[in-house]
C-alpha cells in the first residue's frame, strides 16, 4: 500500500547566524532558475552545469545547497507554467518572496538522527563547516517519531529549514504507512457555506439487516458540523473595508478614481501588515482540520459529491450553463464574496489525504440528477411543486 507523506515543523533553538546569511543567496538562485524555466519550459543539462558553476563562484555556498536551490527553482517554474495554462495566474514570470532551504541526505546528520532514540540536535552543513543546532520537540513530533521506532513510518532523507516571523523551523518529513483495517462504517458528507452535513451508517450492524431487508436495524447518525465560513468571510470583509476607508484618507492621492485608489491603498505595506495580523487563513485551516478529523477518524467508506475544477464559479452561475440558456447569476456582491471564500476543494482534498492515512476509501458521486432534478420525471424540484 502506498505510504502517506506527513510534515512536522519543529522550532530551532539559538539559530546560527549562517542560516540568515544563506537565505537571501538561496532565494536569488531559486528565483533566477524559476524565471528561466518559466520562459523556456525546461532547464537543459548544459545550462544546469553553467548555472551551477556561476552560482558557486558568486555565492560561495556548499554544493548541496546550490543543487537543492536549482532543483527547487525548476519545480517552481514548472508549477508556474501549469498554473498559467489553467488560467490561475496572469503574471509574466514567477515571484519568489520566501524560500524553504532544503538540506539533502549528506548535508545534515541524517544517519545519526535516524539511529537516535530521542533526537534533539541537528548538524547542518553551512558556509564555514558543520553547525549543531538544538530543536524544541513537541507532542506531534514525538507521535510521528514513535511511529518511526515502531517501523510504521520512515524519515525522509531531505530536511527543510524555513524562517517564519523571525523564527527558524526544521521541517521533518515522514512517510507513514496507512492502517490495514477493514472499513467499519459508511460516511457521507456535504459541504455547505456555514456547515458540513454528515451521515454515518455502521456496516457491521446493518449487513444482516440488509440481507433480511429489516429497516429497523438501519439507524444512521445524521448531524452537522458548524464551520461558519460564510460568516467568517463577511466579518473579515467588513474589517478590511473599514481599514481601506481609513487608509484612503491617509493617502488621498493614490489614484484618480475610486477603484484605482482603493487598489493602490490595498498594495501599501501598512495594509498588508494589518491583513497578516487578522489570521483569516489560519482560522479557516483550523476549521478545515476540525471537519477532517471528524469525518475520517476511523476506517470507513467515505462518500461525497464530485466537485468541478472551480465549484465557486459554478455555484454563482458564471461558468455553468443550462441546456435552455444561462443559469441565473448571483448578483449580490456580498454573497458572491462569501461563496468564493468557502474552501470547498481544500476541504475535499484534506479529507482525501487523511483518508489515506486511516485506511479509508473515498468515492465521488455526480450531482447530476441527484439534488435539483427529479430522477423519475427529470424535472426541476421546486418548493411549491410535486
Amino acid at each position: 500500500m502506498e505510504r502517506v507523506r506527513r510534515a512536522v515543523a519543529v522550532e530551532l533553538e539559538h539559530q546560527p547566524p549562517e542560516l540568515s546569511a544563506v537565505e537571501e543567496p538561496y532565494r536569488k538562485i531559486v528565483e533566477e532558475v524559476a524565471t528561466y524555466v518559466a520562459e523556456r519550459g525546461t532547464l537543459e543539462r548544459e545550462k544546469y552545469n553553467v548555472l551551477y558553476r556561476r552560482f558557486r563562484e558568486l555565492y560561495h555556498l556548499p554544493a548541496q545547497l546550490i543543487q537543492q536551490a536549482i532543483n527547487q527553482g525548476v519545480e517552481i517554474g514548472k508549477s508556474f507554467l501549469e498554473a498559467k495554462r489553467s488560467g490561475r495566474v496572469h503574471k509574466p514570470r514567477p515571484e519568489v518572496r520566501r524560500v524553504s532551504i532544503r538540506f539533502a541526505k549528506d548535508s545534515w546528520s541524517y544517519k545519526k538522527t535516524v539511529g537516535s532514540v530521542a533526537p534533539v540536535r541537528l548538524a547542518l552543513s553551512l558556509p564555514g563547516g558543520r553547525r549543531e543546532v538544538w530543536i524544541k520537540p513537541h507532542r506531534r513530533f514525538w507521535l510521528d517519531w514513535w511511529r518511526v521506532l515502531r517501523k510504521e513510518a520512515e524519515l525522509a532523507s531531505t530536511l527543510i529549514v524555513k524562517r517564519r516571523r523571525g523564527r527558524w523551523y526544521a521541517i521533518f518529513v515522514f512517510d507513514v504507512s496507512p492502517k490495514r483495517e477493514s472499513p467499519a462504517e459508511a460516511v457521507a458528507f456535504d459541504v455547505n457555506e456555514n456547515s458540513v452535513a454528515v451521515a454515518r451508517v455502521s456496516l457491521l450492524s446493518t449487513v444482516d439487516a440488509v440481507a433480511r431487508w429489516n429497516r429497523q436495524y438501519v439507524d444512521p447518525a445524521v448531524y452537522s458540523i458548524k464551520t461558519d465560513f460564510g460568516r467568517l468571510a463577511r466579518r473579515y470583509e467588513a474589517v478590511r473595508n473599514a481599514k481601506l476607508e481609513e487608509l484612503k484618507q491617509k493617502y488621498p492621492f493614490a489614484g484618480r478614481d475610486e477603484e484605482e485608489r482603493r487598489q493602490n491603498v490595498a498594495d501599501t505595506r501598512e495594509f498588508r501588515k494589518f491583513v497578516r495580523r487578522l489570521r483569516e487563513r489560519r482560522r479557516k485551516e483550523g476549521r478545515v482540520r476540525q471537519v477532517v478529523r471528524e469525518v475520517a477518524k476511523s476506517p470507513a467508506v467515505i462518500i461525497t459529491e464530485e466537485l468541478g475544477k472551480n465549484p465557486q464559479e459554478e455555484i454563482i452561475g458564471v461558468e455553468k450553463k443550462a441546456k435552455k440558456g444561462a443559469m441565473k447569476k448571483v448578483k449580490k456582491r456580498e454573497l458572491r464574496h462569501r461563496v468564493k471564500q468557502t474552501p470547498f476543494r481544500k476541504l475535499i482534498r484534506s479529507v482525501e489525504d487523511k483518508a489515506k492515512e486511516t485506511g479509508s476509501a473515498v468515492f465521488y458521486i455526480s450531482s447530476y440528477r441527484n439534488s435539483k432534478v427529479c430522477p423519475i420525471h427529470f424535472t426541476l424540484l421546486k418548493d411549491n411543486g410535486s
